[in-house]
Order: structure tokens, then sequence, then C-alpha cells
């Protein structure tokens, strides 16, 4: 997910040129606008973090790009482009060392396992809208 500050930013086309060029492939995209409803039931994991609240608020600011990747390892590679979730932790040349602001508005989000990945893919997406 291209998050809202990273579509603020416009850098989605550079998001997703990082993916491309470390040989991963987008089988589904869209922009979507998630209400605060969405963004609850999305990260209903964290429900009851301290930072829920902060959380589900900033998701549903803006608009978010959702993707689906394709490719070897999909979701380590994915991790390690994005960068440490904290930006100040990410390696140079991640997304996150480089267009995060802080923790909580930190650009991008990714699946952090397959159980994970299957609950965020049929989240935003159905069968006829991914492609791979």
């Amino acid at each position: 997910i291209v998050k809202p500050d990273g579509t603020e930013k416009n850098v989605i086309g550079e998001v997703i040129s990082r993916f491309e060029k470390k040989g991963l492939r987008v089988i589904a995209l869209k922009m979507v606008k998630l209400t605060k409803k969405n963004a609850e039931g999305f990260y209903v994991v964290h429900k009851e973090r301290p930072f829920y609240g902060d959380l589900t608020d900033f998701m549903s600011r803006g608009p978010v790009v959702v993707m689906v990747l394709e490719g070897d390892n999909a979701i380590s590679k994915v991790r390690e482009i994005m960068g440490a979730t904290n930006p100040d932790d990410a390696a140079e040349g991640t997304i996150r060392k480089d267009y995060a602001s802080n923790i909580e508005e930190n650009t991008v989000h990714g699946s952090d396992s397959p159980e994970s990945a299957d609950f965020e893919i049929n989240y935003f997406f159905n069968a006829l809208e991914i492609n791979g």
C-alpha cells in the first residue's frame, strides 16, 4: 500500500518503480479512499494496540494505492525494499528512508507473512482484479 502521505507527496510511481526494478510484477493495482471503518477493518489485528486510533485516522485521511506484487520471495523482497518501519532505522535507498516523515507516516505498508498477505489481498481485491 502506498499510504496517504505517499500519495500526498506524489511518489506513487516511484514506489511502484522500485518494486518493479527489483523483479517484482504488479498483478493488481487501484487507488481507494478508506473510510475510518474500512481502515479499522483492515488493521483489526492492531485493535488493542495504543496506536490503533491514530493509525486508522491516518489511513483514512486521503487516498491510498493498493497493489498485489508477484515474484520470487515477494514478501521478504517487498519488506527489504520498503525498509524498517521507523525511517530513522531504515537502510539508505529504501522507500521509508527516502520518503517517510516518521514512524507513523512511513509512506508504505507491506504484508509480513503469507497469512497476512492473503487477508490483505482479499480485503481489497476480488479474483477478477488479480492478473497473476
